[in-house]
């Protein structure tokens, strides 16, 4: 599932970004995926932290990805956009620093230290220059393990998330897919809004961000990827200088959150809007990222609508009528469920006409499967595409860590292409006829569509 951020990056310092570009063609071959993958490592350090890690000494920066388990799913209930409130609070003060005094010490080293918040996980980006990384890791040290929490901070950056969720619940697309969430996950915290309400933003407190803190910040609850310049024998020293006081998991972070699927059978959302156009967001059950059909769903979503212009969904609702500018499918897979969503924008007298053209694709290709030539193409462009997803360390640094968080094995970059490579007309087939379940999809619109009612 595609990353969103909250806290904006520090820039690199533009003395960074010389050698950073000329040596881009360098590393791109090297990242390719079976060169890139004979180069991970993994480090355990002194302290016990596990890190995969690639050195690349061509580029003189270090780039660091941490993910700690539990994200907005662990928000408690009255209290949703906790995790988003603190990430947006890490560089606000932390240790001997107040705020100013901490972000001046990142802009001085040229550090780039930034948190997010997502539905399962908490995690930290960290990108410095190799000659200022006994600094970089300081502060982040200092970041997880003493931050602030300040009262004038807190206070001005509630003010900042209420706008931004203000601005928000106006916005047809984030309506629609906060109402297709709660419609979807209406007993489990997928259902509920990451991003929070005015009233539960509200409602958190300087101790509910300490308290976040003290539970999720975890040594058995983190994943590390690194990439750059260093040797990991300096590398796991400063890992462990940075993370090693951190507390053992505390009984917050056991909470468990049960495994989900869509709630089945589907249904029709109107919300009602005066609007030239209707924003349509819909999905259905999908599979998770460690299903053995994964591949098959990725390859299968590729021909319905993740190919752009090529895709069945973009020949028959764009190219042939008309109907709208965007329409597309991809997979969402969460840490306890797995996901195909969709979507489109139209004019409203032909809402309804794209909806069910929309859904005719979907019956054809569970009914029917793909062509021969459709599962040739989507493997060359899947496959091909790849390497651009390994040309800077911070992309490398990314990968490593999403293949721990999802549970892919180390040498994954080189069996990446294989698994897609492997997939058959019949795999393909097998999943469409078993997720492409017209009666489990789950359909919202905001605007004013005619002819279309729930």
């Amino acid at each position: 599932m595609t990353m969103v951020r909250y806290r904006r990056r520090r820039p690199v310092a533009l003395a960074l970004l010389a050698p950073f570009a000329m040596a881009i063609a360098a590393l791109a071959p090297a990242a390719a995926p079976a060169s890139a993958a004979t180069r991970v490592i993994e480090l355990v350090t002194p302290a016990g932290f596990r890190v995969w890690m690639v050195r690349e000494a061509s580029i003189p920066i270090v780039s660091v990805e941490i993910a700690f388990r539990g994200g907005s799913e662990l928000d408690p209930p009255g209290k949703e956009g906790l995790s988003r409130m603190a990430a947006a609070l890490m560089d606000e003060g932390a240790g001997e620093y107040d705020g100013l005094a901490f972000q001046r010490r990142l802009e001085e080293f040229s550090v780039s230290l930034s948190f997010s918040a997502e539905r399962d996980t908490f995690r930290v980006s960290l990108r410095t220059l190799s000659e200022n990384r006994d600094e970089a890791f300081r502060l982040l040290g200092v970041a997880l393990g003493a931050p602030r929490f300040e009262a004038s901070a807190v206070e001005r950056i509630r003010g900042q998330l209420l706008a931004d969720v203000s601005r928000r619940n106006e916005d047809s697309d984030f309506i629609a897919a906060k109402t297709w969430y709660a419609k979807a996950f209406p007993e489990h915290p997928y259902g509920r809004s990451s991003r929070g309400e005015p009233e539960t933003i509200r409602a958190i407190t300087v101790a509910d961000l300490h308290a976040f803190a003290a539970a999720r910040f975890a040594r058995g609850e983190v994943m590390i990827g690194a990439v750059g310049d260093i040797e990991p024998a300096a590398l796991g020293a400063l890992i462990d200088r940075s993370l090693a006081a951190l507390p053992p998991p505390a009984a917050a972070t056991a909470v468990a959150v049960a495994d989900v699927s869509v709630r089945t059978p589907g249904s029709l959302t109107v919300i009602r809007r005066k609007s030239p156009q209707s924003r349509v967001f819909l999905g259905l059950p999908g599979v998770k990222r460690s299903d053995p059909d994964y591949y098959a769903a990725y390859v299968m979503n590729y021909v319905l609508g993740g190919g752009g212009f090529t895709s069945r969904l973009y020949q028959e609702v764009r190219e042939k009528r008309g109907l709208a500018y965007s329409v597309y499918s991809y997979l969402t897979t969460f840490r306890h469920a797995g996901l195909v969503m969709g979507g489109f924008a139209t004019v409203n007298d032909r809402v309804a006409e794209a909806l069910n053209l929309y859904k005719q694709e979907i019956a054809r290709l569970a009914a029917d499967g793909i062509s021969e030539a459709e599962l040739t193409d989507a493997k060359t462009y899947l496959t091909g595409s790849f390497p651009l997803r390994l040309d800077s360390n911070a992309k490398i640094a990314g990968n490593l860590l999403g293949m721990q968080v999802e549970g892919l094995g180390i040498d994954f970059l080189d069996k990446r292409n294989d698994y897609i490579n492997a997939v058959t007309i019949a795999d393909v087939r097998r999943v469409a006829s078993r997720i492409l379940k017209l009666d489990d999809m789950t359909v919202v619109v905001v605007g004013d569509p005619q002819g279309l009612a729930p």
